[in-house]
């Protein structure tokens, strides 16, 4: 990932949990799909300080229902 820079930035955690970067469909909504689950997962993240337990069953339940969506984009 690179900014306007154009300098490499390291990926998000959620970025790195749903590899937002392969797509050998080349779909759309498969982006779409990767990248708002991504955004949810950063999100959570940040909550890590009050309960880390439940973000990281929250993050893993993004994963999987992003798994289900994208396998259904696919069909």
């Amino acid at each position: 990932m690179s900014d306007n820079s154009g300098a490499i930035t390291p990926n998000t955690i959620g970025e790195l949990r749903v590899r937002t970067t392969f797509n050998p469909s080349a779909s759309g909504d498969v982006d779409v799909i990767k990248q708002r689950t991504a955004e949810l997962i950063n999100l959570c993240d940040h909550l890590k300080p009050k309960d880390a337990r439940l973000v990281a069953l929250a993050q893993t339940a993004y994963e999987e229902a992003a798994m289900w969506a994208v396998k259904a984009a696919t069909a």
